[in-house]
């Protein structure tokens, strides 16, 4: 068994000074383990909204009445404050989790060797993106529960969405600069369908602004327009993002792309198909919690499906040294 080297008291000033570096001296992290960690801060931020989302729908929005504590007497939730202030404060507690996920992305970001500086400021990114939310989400229970600040909150998390959905790719990629593998005009679709789906997403921050699930018993504030009327301008965003899919795909088809943008698109139309399903189905029977709540997992899934549309656009090699050069095309041309 290899002996553990004793810690100095050099050893110890440098590992306050700058815990990173000191971590990243002694661990190296195999690229598999740089993926986990990506990969579990962006499950994490999926699942805050989930968690975000079972609150409002139980009506704990308001479970513990003020922040920082959860209430002015008790740092953490009481016997007396009963179901919802169970379910409220064990949201807030989750946020510590998703904290500990990026900081595990962070640390194993900038321990990897080579150091790659671009995936560990996508990790931080994260990080002041969680903090900022956190006290974003202690304002909407200080305002109560105000619909403006918790369609705020939400598109914070989706912000917090797409950082994770980009470090996730970007830790299975190499630094090489980015080499396209389709075509302007297929690129420009794919920035409109972009486009629709940030669009999707705002409207339905109205819709849950203005719909019957305030997120309280009490009489919380709501957007003054109209539920129905949002909710059917959300349907056809909804159906325009479907159609931008479907013709992305027959493009990609059409002009014998590789694989990747082409299953990438197979599976956002898959994605895109069962949310809707859920959409029209709880629009129809009045929306019970439970399909809501789905609808917020699958906007989270559309989402990210998405966002790797985007990404499958393009490649990253390993290093420029592996990407073929002039003399080595003309070689496998004449071949």
């Amino acid at each position: 068994m290899e002996r553990v080297p004793n810690l100095t008291r050099a050893d110890a000033v440098a590992a306050v000074r700058n815990p990173l570096a000191f971590i990243a001296e002694r661990w190296t992290p195999t690229p598999r383990t740089v993926r986990r960690a990506a990969l579990a801060a962006l499950v994490m931020s999926v699942l805050i909204v989930v968690t975000g989302g079972a609150v409002r729908l139980t009506g704990s929005g308001l479970g513990c009445p003020t922040w920082p504590k959860c209430t002015d007497d008790s740092l953490t939730a009481t016997g007396a404050m009963g179901f919802h202030g169970a379910i409220e404060f064990g949201n807030r507690m989750l946020t510590y989790v998703l904290c500990a996920a990026v900081g595990w992305a962070i640390i194993a970001a900038r321990a990897e060797k080579p150091h790659r500086r671009g995936l560990t400021r996508l990790g931080w990114a994260q990080f002041w993106v969680v903090m900022s939310n956190a006290v974003l989400g202690g304002i909407v229970v200080l305002v109560g529960l105000n619909p403006y600040t918790v369609a705020a909150h939400f598109v914070a998390t989706s912000a917090l969405i797409a950082i994770a959905t980009v470090m996730w790719q970007r830790a299975r990629e190499g630094d090489a600069p980015p080499r396209p593998l389709v075509g302007g005009a297929v690129q420009q679709l794919v920035w409109f369908l972009v486009a629709a789906a940030v669009l999707l997403i705002l409207v339905g921050t109205v819709v849950t602004g203005a719909g019957p699930h305030a997120g309280d018993s009490s009489e919380v504030e709501r957007m003054p327009v109209n539920w129905e009327t949002v909710s059917k301008v959300h349907a056809v965003l909804a159906w325009i993002v479907v159609s931008l899919t479907f013709a992305l795909w027959f493009v990609l088809k059409a002009v014998d792309s590789p694989k990747g943008p082409l299953h990438r698109t197979r599976d956002l139309f898959l994605i895109l198909l069962a949310q809707g399903v859920i959409g029209y189905v709880q629009y129809f029977t009045d929306l019970p919690e439970l399909l809501v709540g789905l609808h917020m997992l699958g906007s989270a899934l559309v989402w990210i499906a998405v966002l790797r549309v985007l990404l499958a656009l393009r490649e990253r090699p390993d290093a420029e040294a592996d990407l073929p050069g002039p003399s080595t095309e003309a070689a496998l041309t004449r071949a």
